[in-house]
């Protein structure tokens, strides 16, 4: 895996009342989060991202105000097409 390293100030941690670990937990749920927003990664690529497993990664995205279910209008439709030719409408 890539290390990427990100100058801060260092008085940032303390600033957000966070310890050091804290602080680096919470930068890379808060990346993983964006770019699965963004629709960039995957959830299981963002869970890796935030050190964490994917389902654990879902759970916490509504702290982030993300939504779990991340599709676009195109897959929705298709998704609503696919559940209404199971069930025979």
């Amino acid at each position: 895996m890539k290390i990427l390293t990100v100058p801060v100030p260092d008085e940032l941690p303390q600033m957000l009342k966070m310890s050091d670990e804290e602080f680096e937990r919470e930068m890379r749920m808060l990346l993983a989060a964006k770019l699965y927003e963004m629709g960039k990664v995957t959830a299981g690529i963002a869970a890796k991202i935030a050190g964490i497993d994917r389902i654990t990664f879902l759970r916490l995205l509504s702290r982030y105000g993300v939504p779990a279910i991340n599709l676009q209008d195109e897959e929705v439709k298709h998704e609503i097409e696919a559940a209404r030719e199971l069930v025979g409408e």
